[in-house]
């Protein structure tokens, strides 16, 4: 079985879209979300998109899909776009983010039992990076038996092995940090045991051109100047992750 994982989509459909049309993405046996697929600018046409994968996708729930519903719920959220987003979301699409589940496990061969999440396997919102200590990945994978882990959260695409562990961050399809320019996921191969980190290149201003013109967020403009014709770089995002996490 070959696997495409996307995850943190945030509403950026042009990303999406450019992703799904990949050949690996198209012929894939399962695409894997794991979570954050939409809040953002396009929040409603992009679940419209994934719902039409139908069985091809295996879902799991990010910590923005869960406040998106808490919004629609009527609850407030601190973050501009997320409130915007879920004012905006169809009964349906309410009670699809609402009834995601928080974990995901597929056999794939040579991968063995592979654990999909979107933070870690003990929360959506838990933050675990590329030079997380062993110590502190062996307190975050305490008591699960997957051979292979795939996580998203951070933005950030990585592969290591946490005391035999397997774990992969496929990064961002909406919003990467690190490298602009792109749409970040992977593939995942189960009968070589191969897993590859990818990225589709994006022209991010005309991404952005068609944020501004068919999104209808208020804060479009800046949002994109902030995370599509320009991009957090690795290191900012890892200083930052790093207090989230609790390092000094």
């Amino acid at each position: 079985m070959r696997v495409a994982v996307l995850s943190d989509v945030h509403g950026v459909l042009p990303a999406l879209e450019a992703v799904l049309a990949e050949p690996d993405v198209a012929a894939a046996d399962l695409i894997v979300l794991t979570g954050d697929m939409a809040a953002g600018p396009m929040p409603v046409e992009t679940l419209d998109v994934l719902v039409a994968l139908a069985g091809r996708a295996l879902w799991v729930n990010g910590n923005a899909d869960r406040e998106l519903v808490e919004v629609a719920r009527g609850n407030k959220s601190p973050r501009a776009v997320t409130q915007w987003a879920g004012e905006r979301l169809r009964g349906d699409q309410v009670e699809l983010l609402a009834g995601l589940p928080a974990r995901q496990v597929v056999e794939l061969g040579r991968l063995g039992a592979t654990l999909f999440v979107h933070g870690t396997p003990r929360s959506d919102e838990e933050v675990i990076l590329v030079d997380s200590s062993l110590e502190r990945w062996s307190e975050v994978l305490a008591g699960e038996t997957a051979e292979t882990v795939v996580l998203g959260n951070t933005h950030m695409p990585f592969v290591r092995l946490a005391d035999r562990v397997l774990i992969v961050n496929p990064g961002s399809v909406g919003m990467p940090y690190g490298r602009g320019g792109a749409a970040h996921w992977a593939l995942l191969d189960g009968e070589s045991g191969a897993v590859s980190l990818r990225w589709t290149p994006l022209d991010a201003a005309r991404v952005g051109e068609r944020l501004v013109a068919e999104s209808g967020f208020e804060g479009i403009k800046e949002w994109v100047e902030e995370y599509v014709t320009s991009v957090y770089s690795d290191a900012e995002a890892l200083r930052v992750f790093a207090k989230m996490e609790g390092r000094a």
